[in-house]
C-alpha cells in the first residue's frame, strides 16, 4: 500500500471524529434499537430528546456524542447507515449505494412517524441529504451540510479553494509501516489492531493542524464494519454509485429548503470549493466558512459550529454566514 493508496482510502472513507462528553449538557434519556429496511437490513439507531422539532443525523456512531448537545427542544435520531457502525453488514454489494442510503433515511422517518424533518449530513452524506430533499421535498424542513463532497465527482476548483497539502500531511515513516503490515497480511489476520494503527496514522488528514490530531480520538475499531478490510470493500462499491451520479445544477436548484452549508478551508477530503458551489447552487442556502479547519470543523471550532447549527434550526441565519454569489471568495 503506497502513500497515494492510503490517502485515497481516507478520501473514500470520509472518516470523522471520536466524540467526547461535554460538561453542562442536560442528560437526556437515550433509546436504542433497530429499524429494518425494505430489503431486511437492520439499521441501528439512537434517539434522544423529546422536543417537537425532529432532526435526523446519519453516521450516528461517529457523531452521537458531540451532536447530542443539540437535543434541547428537539428530538434527535442518530442512525448508522447500512454496512456501517452497528448496523447490519450487507453481503450483496449491489445494495451498497447512495440511493439505498436515501431510501433508508426515508425508512427511518417513517419508523418514527415524523411529518417534517431537518437533516444533518457530513461528507458524502451532505450530498445524500440533498438527494433526499429532491425525492421527498414535502418531508424536509431544513438541511445542514458539513464538509459536503462536490456536486459532481472530480470537480476541480481554483487552487485557493482546495487544500494543497493532502499528499504531504501524512508521516512517510508511518505510511511505510502500514504498507509493510499490509504486505504481510496483518490487516487480515489482526483486523481490529490494524484498524487502530491505521487510524492513528491517517487521522491527521482530518484536522487543519497536525497538533489537533489527538482530539479526534482513537477511531471506531470496536465495530467490525469499520475495520479497513471491511470498509475498503464497502467504499469500493458505494463510491462507484457516487461517481456515477449526475446531479445537474438545475436539479439542485429545485431544492428550496433553507440550507446551512458548513465547510473548512483546509478540507482535504472534500474541497472547500465544493461547499461554496453547494451554497451558490441551492437557492436558499448560506455558507459558514471555518478558516483553517479541515473535514471535522467542529473539532477545531466547536462553539462556532454548534451555536450556528442551533441558531439555524431555530429558524434564523447564523451571524457569520454569507450568501455566496460566486465560487471564488470575494
Amino acid at each position: 500500500m503506497n502513500c497515494v493508496e492510503v490517502i485515497g482510502r481516507i478520501s473514500l472513507v470520509f472518516l470523522l471524529t471520536l466524540s467526547f462528553p461535554h460538561s453542562g449538557q442536560a442528560q437526556n434519556r437515550v433509546e436504542e434499537g433497530y429499524v429494518t429496511a425494505d430489503d431486511g437490513a437492520r439499521l441501528f439507531y439512537r434517539k434522544t430528546g423529546s422536543g417537537k422539532q425532529a432532526v435526523i443525523i446519519p453516521l450516528g456512531f461517529m457523531l452521537f456524542e458531540d451532536f447530542k448537545r443539540l437535543a434541547e427542544g428537539r428530538t434527535l435520531i442518530f442512525y448508522d447507515m447500512r454496512n456501517r457502525g452497528r448496523s447490519d453488514s450487507v453481503a450483496d454489494t449491489s445494495k451498497l449505494t447512495i440511493q439505498h442510503d436515501v431510501d433508508d433515511l426515508e425508512k427511518i422517518r417513517q419508523r418514527f412517524g415524523f411529518d417534517k424533518i431537518s437533516l444533518i449530513g457530513e461528507s458524502y452524506l451532505g450530498m445524500m441529504v440533498v438527494m433526499y430533499a429532491m425525492q421527498h421535498p414535502e418531508r424536509v424542513e431544513r438541511l445542514i451540510q458539513i464538509g459536503a463532497v462536490p456536486r459532481k465527482f472530480g470537480t476541480e476548483y481554483p487552487a485557493n479553494l482546495m487544500a494543497d497539502d493532502a499528499s504531504t500531511v501524512l508521516d512517510q515513516n508511518e505510511v511505510n509501516n502500514l504498507r509493510k503490515l499490509r504486505a504481510e497480511g496483518y490487516h487480515k489476520s489482526n483486523p481490529k489492531n490494524y484498524c487502530e494503527k491505521e487510524w492513528l496514522v491517517t487521522r491527521v488528514q482530518l484536522v487543519g493542524k497536525r497538533e489537533d490530531a489527538p482530539k479526534v480520538g482513537n477511531g471506531y475499531c470496536d465495530h467490525p464494519n469499520e475495520w479497513p478490510i471491511n470498509l475498503d470493500r464497502h467504499f469500493q462499491h458505494h463510491f462507484v454509485s457516487v461517481q456515477k451520479l449526475n446531479l445537474s445544477k438545475e436539479q439542485v436548484a429545485k431544492v428550496s429548503n433553507p440550507t446551512l452549508t458548513i465547510h473548512g478551508t483546509r478540507d482535504r477530503n472534500a474541497p472547500y470549493g465544493g461547499g461554496r458551489e453547494w451554497a451558490l447552487t441551492l437557492p436558499d442556502a448560506r455558507l459558514l466558512t471555518v478558516e483553517g479547519a479541515a473535514h471535522l470543523p467542529w473539532i477545531e471550532a466547536p462553539d462556532l459550529i454548534f451555536s450556528s447549527i442551533d441558531t439555524f434550526l431555530k429558524g434564523r441565519w447564523p451571524a457569520k454566514t454569507e450568501k455566496v454569489k460566486a465560487i471564488e471568495k470575494q
